[in-house]
């Protein structure tokens, strides 16, 4: 019996009691798959499905390799190659541009099947596309890995692949060269990992399919300029996907129209001296025919030329023109002196001389010197030749100790020759080869060089 003032024992619960706990067996996120291949030999390992190189430190190449593999004819090899934005895939947000790598969707929702019996059906899938915002250096701040947009787009390509689950390829260009749409640096490239740079490619039924077609809403052309330079036929999303009609299109830049046979030795020569001693500036956008301008006529003629893409700066540039006229010779001011200020260093350095000026203006049209920078910019074996581009040159006569114009004359049948192909590769066919419309601007210096 418990003593008195002895406490009293509660009651046992009415509700069950929790048992005591134990200990959790922690599941491992290691996979069998991934200890097999740990242990497997690397000459039996299959390889990675998707591989990424960069060439020239400029164009990302990534390759899928699939499961099942692509069905082999004894024909030559058919291509259908597209563009990625705004033609495979769009972006899930609207947005313009993807916010990361998981924003994007199908740009229809018949595009993967079309992909898929295209590689049924034997042909080469692949991606060719411009991705200019890509940056291709390293971040110090994560231990100099893949930039950060580098990094998004691989993993949305990755996920468009990966969806597809087909053998495809993605060649993608970040910067103004060779590679970018639509001359067809990234064309050449798949080429040669293929090996059909030897076998060839049936380009007549291969095609090119992308957004940027020269329709009006369209933001340029480059898309169809590719597929002409590549020999591939073009078409649309809405026609390739759809099965849409063609819509009009703005009316393309063709520089085949700009050529012209050299002129006959009857023609008299678009520049000829007035003075003993003169100063000479050129006016123009760059690819405008400047250049060429002084060494067709200028050069001959005994001009000094003086450049500012080669002297770097102005002040250097007045100083060797200063020397060059001390010296009792004529000299040409190869530059693009676009402004009333800069044109009035000229003048002052005629005024100090008591030399007559003479300005000779470039009117060729943007979209001409966009084309011209950008193929000789492509094409580093182009040299100078007797075929030209018309251009209308004004010819402004400044007499020295005085601005005012005392007389023009307008040359409408002038020369300004075009860089062409040296002759042992020029054929017919590079003048549709040459038809770049839409290209983005290129500074390029191009020293003189022997035909």
């Amino acid at each position: 019996m418990a003593g008195a003032g002895a406490t009293k024992r509660a009651a046992s619960p009415s509700r069950a009691i929790s048992p005591p706990p134990v200990k959790r067996k922690v599941q491992s996120t290691i996979t069998k798959r991934a200890v097999s291949s740990f242990f497997t030999p690397a000459s039996q390992k299959k390889p990675e499905q998707i591989t990424w190189r960069v060439v020239n430190n400029s164009a990302i190449i990534g390759k899928y390799v699939a499961e099942a593999e692509r069905k082999q004819t004894a024909e030559k090899p058919k291509v259908a190659a597209f563009d990625l934005d705004s033609t495979l895939v769009s972006t899930a947000s609207g947005n313009t541009f993807p916010k990361s790598s998981a924003d994007w969707k199908w740009w229809h929702s018949k595009v993967p099947t079309k992909l898929k019996e295209l590689n049924e059906k034997g042909y080469y899938v692949i991606v060719i596309t411009n991705q200019k915002k890509i940056s291709l250096k390293k971040d110090p701040k994560v231990g100099n890995c893949d930039s950060k947009s580098l990094t998004n787009f691989k993993e949305r390509a990755a996920a468009v692949m990966k969806q597809l689950d087909i053998p495809m390829s993605v060649y993608a260009a970040t910067e103004d060269d060779g590679y970018r749409k639509p001359r067809t640096g990234l064309w050449t490239e798949f080429l040669d990992d293929y090996d059909f740079d030897i076998s060839g490619v049936d380009l007549r039924h291969s095609v090119f399919v992308g957004d940027a077609a020269g329709r009006p809403r369209d933001h340029s052309q480059v898309d169809r300029g590719f597929a002409i330079n590549a020999g591939l036929s073009f078409k649309t999303p809405e026609e390739f996907f759809l099965d849409a009609d063609p819509e009009p299109l703005v009316e393309p830049f063709n520089p085949s129209t700009y050529l012209q046979e050299a002129p006959g030795d009857d023609v008299s020569p678009p520049f000829s001296g007035e003075s003993p001693l003169e100063l000479v500036i050129f006016c123009g956008s760059p690819g405008a025919g400047k250049s060429t301008f002084y060494w067709d006529y200028l050069e001959p003629l005994n001009y000094e030329r003086v450049n500012q893409d080669l002297l770097k700066t102005r002040p250097k540039c007045i100083k060797v023109a200063k020397e060059h006229l001390a010296a009792g010779k004529s000299v040409v001011v190869d530059n693009t002196n676009a402004d009333a200020e800069t044109r009035a260093h000229w003048v002052a350095v005629a005024r100090e001389f008591k030399v007559p000026i003479r300005c000779v203006y470039f009117t060729a049209s943007p979209t001409l010197c966009r084309h011209n920078n950008a193929v000789r910019a492509a094409n580093l074996s182009l040299v100078r030749c007797t075929s030209g581009l018309t251009s209308s040159i004004l010819l402004y006569v400044i007499r020295s100790l005085s601005s005012e114009r005392t007389g023009y004359k307008t040359l409408s049948t002038s020369q300004v020759s075009i860089y062409q192909l040296k002759k042992l590769l020029f054929r017919s066919s590079m003048v549709q080869t040459m038809n770049l419309a839409n290209l983005y601007h290129i500074t390029c210096i191009y020293p003189r060089q022997a035909v």
